[in-house]
């Protein structure tokens, strides 16, 4: 089965109130469920079961109060200029408006935040190397 095929069944699955949808095609189906961790697709060839883990997004746990720095785009948040070095800030540190609070890389660019707002930083919302969508909260100021 196309994985465009798969990526669409996605989409349809995340914009409806379905909890799972099964779809065959000659000897291969695909089974995708809105559960945490699940084993999609089950893909069949010959009667040999393929399967492959694959992290199903949760809605986030923590919620942002105060200023919200949001996500320009799309890309792996990251809070230290590199591995070795000290984070930009830490719960509680004092910011400046223009000043640099994390790193969003996309397409191989790493592009620095900078706060909007002079504050204390309230809460950070995404952990370090975790994927992050346009406009997602990532960081509070207060």
């Amino acid at each position: 089965m196309d994985i465009r095929k798969v990526k669409s069944l996605i989409e349809l699955l995340e914009a409806s109130d379905v909890a799972e949808i099964e779809i065959k095609e000659g000897d291969e189906s695909v089974r995708i469920s809105r559960a945490g961790f699940s084993h999609l697709p089950i893909i069949e060839k010959d009667n040999t079961p393929l399967q492959q883990e694959i992290k199903v997004a949760e809605p986030p746990k923590k919620q942002a109060i105060g200023h919200q720095i949001k996500s320009p785009m799309v890309g792996t948040f990251y809070r230290a200029p590199s591995p070795s070095s000290a984070p930009f800030i830490e719960v509680g540190s004092k910011v400046n408006a223009g000043e640099v609070v994390c790193i969003v890389e996309a397409m191989k660019m790493m592009n620095q935040i900078e706060a909007d707002k002079s504050g204390t930083v309230d809460s950070i919302l995404i952990e370090d190397g975790e994927p992050v969508e346009f406009e997602q909260t990532l960081i509070t100021i207060v």
